[in-house]
């Protein structure tokens, strides 16, 4: 088997630095595998193949040579009760980038090997503590970028996407007992459930494998943010908008028009979701070359992104310009803002646009219209509830797909009066590819191929 990446070799005991990089309080070193105990001996001043799993002691981390690299607690965790289902040993020394590395560096050459990324993980996989898509949702937990897409991950990491999937294979696999045996006794006239009972169940999976599917997108929002642009016209207050959604001055607010040339990029988190904010250039005719590449971007900008905030000036109203950006919006995703509201007289046309907010940057105005607004546009049906299994992974998402279109032939199939062979084919496709989400029908490179993407040390 030809392997993209690395393949991991499981009888090496294997050890990594799994805390951050970067100064702080503590440092942790992990080992694992069969040796993890003997090395932590060579490497601590105390008896550790003496001490209880899962109780900590305090003693000195020492190199080949006796000399203390640190002081610090040893946790032993005896196989099966570890991460991994080996033994598992962690060291925990006074953080900082140098003093980890010396420690690794001083278990590495009593024995262990550097772990690759995923590795512990991995090992945790094949020793069933985990099943795949549990394993891919302990890098989903450490990457999460808001509250919502924490929870999702928690809840995959709980195992509830693979109850479903589990809940599914059964299902099925109840069918493709009744479709083999069509198959292997033709003459015997054995019924054990009707055509039509067999479609009904079928099409009632489907259905569920199909809602399932659907929530990706909400799952997308949630794993990788949300991209807002802002746009209008040069001085409607884009920029002053953005300080003021970030809460710092990051863009430089001037009464000359043109002032940003660039397209602006920030991360923020508003209410419980993360978002990707872009302030581009003011829109505008002009032959001023500089300036019309900043716009040339800006409108590629507009075109990408989730949600566009379209910002016009209150105080002037709607110009000739406005009128000719707003028409080119997809308005379905557009939120028509009045800025400067706090201004006398503001001179604000109803466009009749699904989504309107009047606002004043300068005095933070309207701000918590602007998030229902942004929120409206996001969960047109509504937020997901916390109990809703939602799919993140687009992994994941194309395994389902795979197995949605091979359990839909399936059914078109039997009502077709298609031979049985076929249909227990469509049936081992659709149960190979839900197998492939939760790692009970999957190659090692592709396993590989995952693994690889994690952090070092998890």
């Amino acid at each position: 088997m030809k392997f993209v990446y690395k393949p991991y070799q499981s009888s090496d005991t294997i050890a990594a630095i799994a805390t951050p990089p970067g100064e702080g309080g503590v440092a942790i070193i992990r080992i694992s595998g069969t040796d993890a105990i003997e090395i932590a001996e060579k490497v601590f001043s105390g008896p550790v193949r003496k001490y209880v799993s899962h109780t900590a002691h305090l003693g000195k981390i020492i190199d080949l040579h006796g000399k203390t690299v640190d002081e610090g607690l040893i946790l032993p965790m005896k196989a099966p009760r570890s991460y991994t289902g080996e033994d598992i040993v962690e060291i925990h020394c006074h953080g900082g980038n140098l003093l980890a590395k010396l420690v690794l560096q001083t278990v590495i050459k009593a024995g262990a090997r550097a772990a690759l990324p995923g590795e512990f993980s991995f090992r945790a996989f094949q020793n069933g503590k985990l099943d795949l898509a549990q394993a891919e949702a302990v890098q989903e937990v450490i990457a999460s970028r808001n509250e919502l897409a924490l929870k999702a991950a928690e809840k995959q990491l709980e195992g509830a996407l693979s109850k479903h999937i589990q809940t599914f294979q059964k299902e099925l696999t109840d069918i493709a007992a009744i479709l083999e045996a069509w198959v292997d006794f033709p003459e015997e006239g054995l019924e054990f459930a009707s055509i039509d009972e067999v479609v009904q169940i079928l099409e009632t999976v489907l259905c569920k494998m199909q809602k399932m599917e659907q929530t990706f997108e909400e799952g997308k929002i949630l794993r990788e943010g949300i991209s807002l642009c802002l746009a209008g016209s040069p001085n409607v207050g884009k920029s002053s908008l953005l300080n003021a959604l970030l809460g710092k001055n990051r863009a430089i607010v001037t009464d000359i028009p043109g002032t940003t040339r660039d397209l602006l990029e920030e991360n923020m988190l508003l209410g419980n979701l993360h978002f990707r904010i872009t302030d581009t250039a003011g829109i505008r005719e002009t032959e001023e070359i500089v300036e019309q590449e900043g716009i040339k971007r800006s409108k590629i900008a507009m075109q990408d992104a989730d949600i566009v905030l379209l910002v016009f000036d209150a105080e002037r109203g709607a110009s000739e310009e406005d009128k000719a950006l707003l028409s080119s919006c997809n308005l379905s995703k557009t939120i028509l803002i009045w800025n400067k509201i706090d201004l006398p007289s503001p001179k604000i046309t109803d466009f009749s646009t699904p989504y309107c907010v009047s606002l004043s940057a300068k005095h933070l105005i309207g701000f918590d219209e602007l998030r229902s607004n942004i929120e409206k546009i996001l969960w047109e049906k509504g937020p997901p509830s916390q109990e809703e299994v939602i799919l993140t992974n687009t992994r994941h998402r194309e395994a389902l797909l795979n197995a949605i279109e091979s359990c839909d032939a399936l059914i078109q199939g039997i009502k077709t009066g298609i031979s049985p062979e076929f249909l227990s084919s469509d049936m081992r496709n659709t149960l190979k590819e839900l197998g492939t989400i939760i790692g009970t029908d999957i190659t090692e490179d592709i396993l590989s191929a995952i693994f690889s993407k994690f952090c070092v040390g998890k």
